[in-house]
């Protein structure tokens, strides 16, 4: 597999979205309120742009900003397309999933209120216990670096692979070789249903091919729990943090001007999607923050905290 650096796509949202506001309507019912809320949040988490949700379910951006913010009665079709659209289910943008059924409603009272590393620690209790599959020898030896665009995944990973002599894999190099064209055609030519199937098979790929890699995936892969889980799975991960302004900065300087064509809330709209992905990214085994560090100082600390994260394990970092 050929290793070469392709900066990843980011997609942005569109300041061209109509507000869905009308003032005028000062009281607004509770539950449209919580899931115009809750489709904005999905939405914000796969980096998709109200332009992008419209276009590929066939609504109008009018229509979906009214949803949005909660002065908007869909039906229960529309609901259904958006759910699909999003690859989640109908219930998690109706309502809580939680409160299907008793055993549900005992098992959230039992997480209720437990600090993120008791969640993270149950979670992996739940994997072992319904895995079906042995855990992965290789895991602390697959390094997977995930994070916005802008945070350093491609620069560090590179350079941590390059002392580590293991390969550098870009997951979205894969996805474009084996869809034979860049995300981007895939997203316009195939949906969104498309790419999240070429990243599944991108990422099944290189776990089968490399047992030692430094991988750095794109932004939107913790959005879909199947690929994220996987990752989870076989990679030590690492989320390289930055501030907003540290990723717009970067991404400018490399050479990418589009978060600031026509977009003038581009901040904000990044704002956005990185606090939707925030808790994804949290489940990461380690977290690192690349901001206000020069490129060799912040390589240097990742190198070290990678090292005593992983001890003794066999991921010869040292």
């Amino acid at each position: 597999m050929k290793q070469t650096y392709v900066a990843e796509p980011q997609p942005e949202e569109s300041a061209n979205a109509h507000e869905a506001a009308d003032a005028g309507r000062s009281e607004r019912d509770p539950f449209l309120t919580a899931m115009g809320e809750r489709v904005r949040m999905l939405r914000a988490r796969r980096g998709m742009t109200r332009k992008t949700l419209a276009a590929e379910t066939g609504l109008s951006e009018r229509h979906l900003a009214n949803l949005e913010s909660g002065v908007g009665n869909a039906s229960v079709l529309v609901l259904r397309q958006i759910a699909a659209t999003l690859n989640c289910p109908l219930a998690e943008v109706i309502g809580d999933v939680t409160t299907a059924s008793a055993e549900w409603l005992l098992i959230r009272e039992l997480l209720q209120g437990r600090d993120p590393a008791a969640l993270q620690r149950a979670r992996m209790a739940l994997a072992e216990m319904f895995s079906q599959a042995p855990a992965d020898p290789h895991r602390n030896e697959r390094i997977a670096l995930i994070g916005l665009r802008g945070a350093g995944k491609s620069t560090l990973g590179r350079m941590l692979a390059q002392e580590l002599k293991v390969p550098f894999v870009e997951l979205t190099r894969v996805i474009e070789q084996l869809a034979g064209c860049p995300p981007s055609e895939i997203h316009s030519l195939y949906g969104a249903s498309a790419y999240r199937r070429y990243e599944q098979r991108a990422l099944e790929a290189v776990i089968a091919e490399h047992p030692r890699a430094v991988i750095a995936s794109p932004g939107g892969l913790v959005s879909e729990p199947a690929t994220f889980n996987t990752l989870l799975a076989h990679c030590f991960t690492v989320w390289l943090q930055a501030a907003p302004e540290e990723h717009m900065r970067r991404v400018v300087a490399q050479g990418d001007l589009r978060p600031m064509s026509g977009n003038r809330e581009a901040m904000d709209d990044l704002k956005r999607i990185l606090a939707g992905r925030s808790e994804l990214y949290g489940r990461a085994d380690m977290r690192f923050d690349t901001s206000e560090k020069t490129l060799a100082d912040a390589y240097l600390q990742l190198r070290d905290r990678i090292a005593a994260r992983l001890g003794a394990e066999p991921a010869r970092i040292d």
